[in-house]
């Protein structure tokens, strides 16, 4: 058994501007590797990281050395694992029902993407980001979550400070000032929310929980919906910003998408192509070994789904967009008890609503500079700017 190989080189800048070439050198050459800058050990290779994910008991999420505990103000279930864990996600689950999905939020979506695409601007240069992606998004999970009055202004800043803070792995205390006021924002909007639920049950996250005959704790309704607005505002927007991105510098994709209606694989593509959620991290609750080297107890390891989305052993090319590709399962919505809750809702939201909503009416659109489009994002990961010329 080896002795953790330590790298002093990434720095965490690297891994925010362009991470997938240095993902693809560790993967060849040290794809068990304790990173300095993160203060972890990064596992590139995709069999490494679904065994991870597949083994909470020596795996824990229960990470005491990540900066979620204090940018979220509450120990969430995104920390937990087994009974303690499935109490808290459960709690939501009545929202996210195949049932509730198909005949109560699909409707509503399918309104908001009309107003938003109906809105946009013939013939004119737009930037998709801060036009469509952020508030569409924004608009939708209020409805979800239960705060439909809350702007989409404040959706989309609260969830990118709760961003920020959930990678601050450099620990700089103005990113959790910024937490810390988001935090009682939050809070106060759904103590006003929670009322009305309780009045007028519907099926939305937060009536869930407040209604439920298994209440779980104040502080842990808080942090779920929280856990919501970080991870389900940024999936859909930056996946739908990927996607259109792939579609758009490739005009055999772009054709065959349209040709075939085939939007479910761009989506597919898009999330396994650049995965909005990047990284994850676990602590090792024993000494154990990956690829024969020694990982001792207390380390946090950090699965890198980005990277194993492109693992040469699984994927050819996989740094290319193809909607064509042979099918293989990814790990964009990761693996095991953590599996993404809203994976299958947005996915819906994209495929099946905004996408096809969007090329009915802008069957030409383009994007006139590829390389003005800036992807960013280490443990998150998406475009933060789309200037497209809507035709």
């Amino acid at each position: 058994m080896s002795s953790l190989p330590i790298d002093t080189d990434i720095s965490i800048a690297d891994l925010v501007l362009d991470p997938y070439p240095i993902y693809r050198r560790l993967r060849s050459d040290a794809p068990v590797i304790k990173v300095a800058s993160v203060n972890r050990v990064l596992l590139t290779k995709a069999e490494d990281t679904k065994l991870v994910k597949d083994d909470p008991v020596v795996f824990s999420s229960n990470d005491p050395n990540t900066p979620m505990r204090r940018a979220f103000g509450a120990h969430t279930l995104m920390r937990k694992d087994g009974a303690e864990h499935m109490r808290e996600r459960m709690a939501m689950a009545p929202a996210y029902s195949a049932s509730n999905i198909k005949n109560h939020w699909m409707p509503i979506y399918e309104r908001i993407a009309d107003d938003f695409v109906a809105g946009l601007p013939k013939g004119e240069t737009v930037d998709l980001f801060h036009a469509l992606s952020s508030p569409f998004a924004a608009r939708c999970l209020a409805q979800l979550l239960g705060l439909p009055e809350v702007s989409d202004a404040d959706m989309i800043r609260w969830s990118q400070v709760l961003i920020d803070g959930a990678g601050n792995f450099g620990w700089d205390p103005a990113l959790f000032a910024d937490c810390d006021v988001a935090n009682a924002e939050m809070d106060a909007a759904m103590e006003l929310a929670a009322q009305k639920h309780k009045a007028e049950p519907n099926p939305s996250a937060l009536c869930a929980m407040v209604t439920s005959d298994d209440r779980i704790e104040l502080s842990q309704i808080r942090s779920n919906i929280k856990i919501a607005i970080g991870g389900g505002l940024n999936e859909p927007r930056d996946a739908l910003l990927t996607i259109l991105f792939g579609l758009l510098i490739d005009p055999e994709q772009h054709d065959h998408a349209i040709a075939n209606n085939a939007w479910g694989d761009a989506f597919d593509e898009g999330v396994r192509w650049v995965a909005p959620i990047q990284a994850s991290s676990r602590l090792a609750t024993q000494d154990t070994e990956i690829r024969g080297i020694l990982i001792p107890k207390g380390e946090t390891v950090m699965t890198i789904q980005a990277s194993a989305n492109h693992d040469e052993d699984i994927w050819i090319d996989g740094h290319r967009f193809d909607i064509t590709r042979d099918k293989h399962p990814h790990q964009a919505f990761g693996n095991g008890p953590h599996f993404c809750q809203g994976k299958h809702i947005a996915r819906r939201m994209l495929a099946d609503i905004l996408l096809p909503r969007l090329f009915e009416r802008f069957p030409n659109m383009t994007l006139p500079d590829p390389s003005a489009v800036k992807f960013r994002g280490f443990g998150f990961r998406g475009p933060v700017n789309f200037p497209v010329k809507l035709n």
